[in-house]
């Protein structure tokens, strides 16, 4: 007996957990039944349009289902700026959150837990990031911008791209290495960097009057370039599997040469996996993709379709999206994706949850919904 009330004693004296900061945070009630064990968070990063510096950072909190938009602001009242302009990626390293701001030139770090902000590191022009061992690498266009008339660049400066080596315990550039032009997706497998080049800049400028189709390889020990590889014009997104597979996905030059998905093999040498390549997401060992045969038509409606990837092998993968502008995609699971709906590309977009080939819900989300991550 006397055992049982000490332990009853020592039960009485513990203390609550201490709530979130964020969890007065109200927002639109979603189903989450599908994947409530995937995450604690989900992050939704939005783009906003450039130069209005609305870029924003929504969650949805997997404890009650409920979707709550600007959190960076609401939990940030003193950062009279805002997240800043064009939120170009986010990714999820421990207990934090590091979401990269182009136009701005920062790299924000904020709590998972409740979206304070930690840290702010100074980048130029950031696109992506990428984690390995006790770094954060950041590609950059290393300052390179363009400003539009009408559809004419006018800017004259191109300088090749670089990827910034960060610290994760003190916050700090601790390196660079020149890459190519306007470098966008970065991934890391088995001691190599892989930094995809656009040439987005390029394209219109001197020297090149072209886009870049180059991957460039790192070794991440030395942090020294070791060799590039072809691939295909204007090259967007970079993925590893587990297995040392590497797969890269190209915009086209939105004229003759669409849009698709490569795979450089263990020699370093690129082939084409298939054509349309609109969006794309890694679960696991398996890319999911979505693109349409009519991309370039503009004046008729896109019909996506879907496939998916494993070990080099393409497969029909069966996703009806129906949205106005498809922006983004991210696998929850091998059943569950969350897409990106841009609408207009200036008033709030959405996110909508597909489960199994099914439509379970859909939130107004921020400007250009770009970016997902997941805290688990």
């Amino acid at each position: 007996m006397l055992f049982s009330l000490g332990v009853l004693t020592v039960v009485a004296c513990q203390k609550a957990p201490t709530p979130a900061k964020d969890a007065t945070l109200e927002g639109k009630k979603v189903a989450v039944e599908a994947f409530s064990g995937a995450a604690r968070k989900i992050f939704v990063l939005n783009e906003g349009s450039m130069g209005a510096n609305n870029a924003t950072l929504d969650f949805l909190r997997m404890s009650d289902g409920m979707y709550i938009t600007g959190a960076f602001k609401k939990m940030n009242p003193g950062a009279s700026a805002g997240l800043g302009d064009v939120g170009n990626d986010i990714a999820v390293h421990g207990d934090e959150v590091w979401m990269v701001i182009n136009n701005s030139g920062l790299v924000e770090v904020v709590s998972a837990a409740d979206e304070t902000e930690m840290a702010v590191i100074e980048i130029p022009t950031p696109r992506n990031i990428a984690f390995d061992g006790q770094y954060a690498y950041v590609t950059s266009w290393a300052g390179a911008f363009a400003s539009y008339e009408g559809y004419d660049v006018v800017d004259s400066a191109n300088p090749k791209g670089r990827l910034y080596r960060i610290n994760l315990s003190t916050y700090k550039v601790e390196g660079t290495v020149e890459v190519g032009y306007q470098p966008e997706g970065v991934a890391v497998s088995g001691g190599k960097i892989y930094v995809a080049n656009s040439g987005g800049i390029s394209s219109q400028l001197p020297p090149l009057y072209s886009y870049d189709n180059t991957v460039s390889v790192i070794d991440a020990a030395s942090f020294k370039l070791t060799g590039t590889v072809e691939v295909q014009v204007n090259l967007k997104n970079v993925y590893a599997d587990t297995k040392g597979n590497i797969y890269v996905t190209s915009l086209g030059n939105y004229s003759d040469i669409h849009s698709g998905l490569y795979r450089i093999d263990a020699a370093g040498k690129a082939s084409k996996v298939s054509d349309y390549v609109s969006v794309s997401a890694i679960y696991g060992d398996t890319l999911y993709c979505i693109g349409s045969e009519n991309e370039y038509e503009w004046n008729v409606p896109n019909v996506y379709k879907g496939f998916s990837v494993t070990g080099g092998t393409k497969a029909d993968w069966n996703l009806s999206v129906s949205v106005t502008s498809l922006y983004s995609l991210y696998a929850l699971d091998a059943d569950t994706f969350l897409v990106g709906d841009a609408d207009d590309f200036f008033n709030p977009g959405s996110v909508l949850c597909y489960d199994k080939g099914k439509k379970l819900w859909s939130v107004t989300a921020g400007v250009c919904p770009g970016h997902f991550a997941l805290w688990k």
